[in-house]
């Protein structure tokens, strides 16, 4: 089985990156709370969502 991990554009680590999800629509919702906590905000971090093969 497949777990998704959250990394972030620019290569390195904080409190999100790193992370892993059960499924993707769990990492997706993770990544909607930070961004909404940002709103329009240009200091912001940019991430991916990969998946892992299990």
């Amino acid at each position: 089985m497949s777990t998704y991990r959250i990394r972030r554009d620019d290569g390195l680590s904080d409190s999100i990156a790193g992370r892993r999800y059960a499924t993707y629509d769990e990492a997706h919702a993770e990544l909607e709370r930070y961004y909404a906590d940002l709103c329009c905000s240009d200091e912001r971090e940019y991430y991916r969502i990969e998946e892992e093969p299990g």
